[in-house]
């Protein structure tokens, strides 16, 4: 917001921080609202259905919190287009990772999706129930990882994985690694990218979990290019870090792994 006035400027500021800890808040408390259904249901509910309840839990709960977010934190996100991708089939889905906020955003359109996440969320208090009964995949182990993705793509899910591994360290976008195109290869399924569009890093790797938004904060996804199943992993990594340099106008060379 650009006040010149101090009294609005300092207004505005108090509002920042309270919208903050109000977005932080409003998360931890879905979470532990779920808590206690999902260490319920993961040893009781059959491994199919069990994944069914657990990712629609988390798409509608995702989907309430980015309404709280708009309805009090001048948040507007744009991601109508990712509802296109429902009934799509198996896909691998890409997407940079400027924010926190890319699973959020993604996974509450998409409630059939399986991510690849850190192993220490699998074991965090507020996000591990959850990740646990949605049969969410460990990225510890790449084999077995991939083993585990190629699985749920063969089951008819989607798998939503960021090819850059960790969040944007050099906003827009990072080069990418091969696990994306190692995946799509031994599952044989196409590759669909997502391009997000941050107004700020919010919440990227260099910002405080705790600092301030810049606020309004606005989103935007689309959809991008989706290339076949790739028979070169190596040459289809590079590829693919150089689509996503283009498309989000990152001017720095490419220091993609092979």
């Amino acid at each position: 917001m650009t006040a010149r006035h101090p009294a609005v400027r300092a207004l505005w500021t108090a509002y920042e921080v309270l919208a903050m800890a109000f977005g932080l808040g409003a998360l931890a408390a879905i979470c532990l609202a779920w808590l206690p259904g999902a260490l319920l249901l993961h040893p009781l509910l059959p491994r199919r259905l069990g994944k069914s309840v657990g990712r629609a839990a988390i798409a509608g709960g995702f989907r309430l919190y980015l309404r709280l977010l708009g309805a009090a934190c001048a948040c507007r996100f744009d991601i109508d287009e990712l509802d296109r991708l429902r009934g799509a089939g198996p896909l691998v889905v890409v997407a940079n990772h400027p924010s926190l906020l890319d699973a959020v955003l993604i996974l509450s359109r998409l409630p059939d999706a399986v991510c690849v996440i850190k192993a220490s969320l699998m074991d965090n208090v507020l996000f591990g129930a959850a990740a646990r009964l949605a049969r969410y995949i460990r990225n510890n182990a790449p084999l077995e990882m991939i083993l585990n993705a190629r699985e749920e793509l063969q089951s008819g899910a989607q798998l939503l994985i960021f090819p850059e591994g960790t969040r944007t360290t050099d906003f827009p976008v990072g080069p990418c690694l091969p696990s994306a195109g190692l995946i799509a290869n031994r599952a044989g399924v196409p590759v669909q990218a997502l391009l997000i569009e941050f107004s700020t890093p919010y919440l990227g790797k260099a910002w405080p979990l705790f600092r301030r938004p810049s606020l309004p904060l606005t989103c935007r996804i689309r959809l991008g290019r989706r290339f076949p199943p790739p028979a070169d992993v190596a040459a289809f990594t590079r590829e693919l870090d150089t689509y996503f340099r283009s498309e989000l106008g990152a001017s720095a060379p490419s220091t993609a792994t092979a």
